[in-house]
């Protein structure tokens, strides 16, 4: 069972308050192995023979993107040059048989989602030339051969979504045989799909999968008797994936771009055929991209949650613009958790729910009930992040411990996770409740918390409360200590600490009475710090920005002790000017 709201009148819950709760078994043993067998049979003369059928001789339409691509990269891939990370790479030496590539730089490869850069850059009768090549060496590795990475269902669902919306780029060749190749590799793509879509990864990637199967179905000659198991298929990967009000089951928000992305194409795709798209599909658009905008701060870009940064902000921005019409901010977040404050100019996201299960994200993070926050378009506090879509950039250690408790702006408790991280990276026991409410009165956003992380280990319960003034002036915090209920304290004191990581560009100063700091942004905004309940210090922290690149900067810590009874530390940010 994924996270959910409940209510059962077993579990005593405040007036106003919603508990959500997570329950994952993960994947099962023979989930894990019909993949296995799935990937062996791809290799045999029989999945051979399920790809056969009567190959396209054209399509019927060309949807359009809604989504804009990245003109310098393209034009660097017009000049010959594969721009990624920090670093570029011949196009010429780029191979598609090369395992040792990095990972997110092979799927970025084997999606064609480079395609969009370059139109951003050129027009079809400049861009082709560059297109065509790539697609030639993509032929002559994987036309034929149904192998990993290339054919694994999440790739082979984005690669029909791109290959459809920039067929003028791949298709405008006057050589038969390589038209032939790229329409009979398409329809040999919608078949594999439609037969193992269901086996990817739940979240987006299954998402992807089924999304290929529609628009092959819409758009590829021959292709509508398929058009009723894809909407099925998504529709049920939709239900298992999302929560209910339109957040990805792994909490991750730059998935949650990948999602809007996702089916803002596929609803292009609807458009071009000519076809109404389906109310379910247009509620699940419109619900996603209103989770995405919530878990964004002042300066439009993603605040850092579960092994993620602030991305790209023009990605985001592009994202919103595909999902069409005015996208408003999630309010009342349930499964999705990240609730989003705002008062005037000042807007916080705070993590009020459970970590992601174990089967929906690799690498999730210990951050329940922290925050981030920004003033205008300037971040102030924030967590520490991750690398994103990065995968592998970097070191495994800091990677690590970016996941813990530690690195986000909330509160630990004798040294712990609030959910355990095992050595191979999964989470363990730890945060299974989050009773949260909200209440927007006035103009006042107020949110309040708590989490059952530290009652087994601990016998104490987290609880955080965070008021906003109506002018976005001032933050008033308090983080609560007490007794959970039939447990046991193990020990008489206990070490906590209160962490506020600050975002780089802000210069912070501790009053000489240990209990406040002044907090100067770049823009010129100042802050002022005070605390009770704890004494102040300010310490070294890091900051991972949206390519993935760590910052030295600084965090603000509170530290006290836990007495048996709990305890209380309250703090309070206020705009100085």
């Amino acid at each position: 069972m994924d996270p959910v709201e409940v209510d059962d009148g077993e579990t005593e819950i405040a007036p106003g308050r919603r508990l959500i709760r997570v329950d994952d078994a993960g994947q099962s043993w023979f989930g894990r192995m019909g993949y296995r067998l799935q990937r062996f049979m791809w290799r045999t003369p029989i999945h051979q023979v399920r790809l056969r059928g009567k190959m396209p001789l054209r399509l019927v339409a060309v949807p359009k993107d809604p989504v804009a691509g990245d003109k310098a990269r393209g034009e660097a891939l017009l000049a010959g040059r594969f721009v990624w990370r920090d670093g570029e790479r011949g196009l010429d030496e780029l191979d598609f048989a090369d395992a040792s590539l990095p990972a997110d730089l092979v799927d970025h490869l084997q999606s064609f989602a480079w395609l969009r850069d370059l139109a951003a850059a050129a027009t079809r009768e400049h861009g082709m030339k560059t297109a065509e090549a790539v697609m030639r060496r993509w032929l002559a590795v994987h036309g034929e051969q149904v192998s990993e990475p290339a054919w694994r269902a999440d790739l082979a669902g984005r690669r029909t979504l791109f290959w459809l919306a920039y067929a003028p780029y791949i298709l405008s060749a006057r050589d038969p045989v390589y038209r032939s190749a790229v329409l009979r590799a398409l329809a040999r793509g919608a078949r594999h799909l439609e037969r193992t879509a269901d086996r990817a990864p739940l979240g987006v990637g299954r998402i992807a999968s089924w999304a290929g199967v529609i628009a092959s179905a819409l758009v590829l000659q021959g292709g509508p008797a398929r058009l009723a198991s894809g909407e099925a298929g998504l529709a049920r990967a939709l239900r298992l994936s999302l929560h209910d009000d339109g957040g990805l089951i792994s909490r991750s928000p730059i998935q949650q771009v990948d999602l809007v992305e996702t089916l803002g194409q596929l609803r292009a795709v609807y458009f071009a055929a000519r076809r109404d798209v389906p109310g379910w599909l247009g509620e699940a658009l419109g619900a996603a991209a209103a989770a995405l905008l919530a878990a964004t701060l002042g300066d439009e870009a993603l605040s850092s949650w579960q092994g993620g940064n602030m991305a790209d902000r023009r990605r985001v921005a592009a994202a919103l613009d595909a999902a069409g019409g005015e996208v408003r901010p999630l309010r009342r977040a349930r499964g999705w958790g990240y609730q989003h404050l705002q008062a005037r100019t000042t807007v916080l996201v705070f993590d009020a729910a459970p970590p992601p299960p174990k089967r929906a994200l690799a690498g999730g993070a210990a951050s329940t009930l922290a925050f981030e926050l920004s003033d205008g378009p300037h971040r102030l506090i924030v967590n520490c992040g991750g690398e994103g879509t990065a995968r592998g950039a970097l070191p495994m250690e800091l990677a690590f411990a970016l996941r813990t408790t530690a690195a986000c702006s909330t509160l630990t408790l004798g040294d712990k996770n609030s959910t355990a991280i095992h050595e191979d990276g999964s989470l363990g026991k730890g945060v299974g409740e989050v009773e949260a409410s909200r209440d927007d009165t006035g103009g006042a956003p107020r949110a309040e918390a708590c989490h059952d992380g530290y009652a087994r280990r601990f016998g104490l319960v987290h609880e955080r409360r965070l008021a906003l003034s109506a002018d976005g002036r001032q933050l008033s915090g308090e983080d609560r200590l007490f007794p959970a209920a039939r447990r046991r304290r193990k020990l008489d004191v206990i070490p906590v600490a209160v962490r506020f990581h600050l975002h780089p560009a802000v210069e912070a100063i501790t009053t000489a009475d240990g209990q406040g700091a002044l907090l100067r942004l770049a823009g010129g905004g100042v802050w002022q710090f005070r605390c009770r309940g704890g004494r102040l210090e300010i310490e070294d922290s890091v900051w991972i920005d949206g390519a993935a690149r760590p910052h030295a900067t600084l965090m603000l810590a509170i530290a006290s002790e836990a007495p048996a009874d709990g305890m209380t530390i309250s703090w309070e940010l206020a705009r100085a000017r």
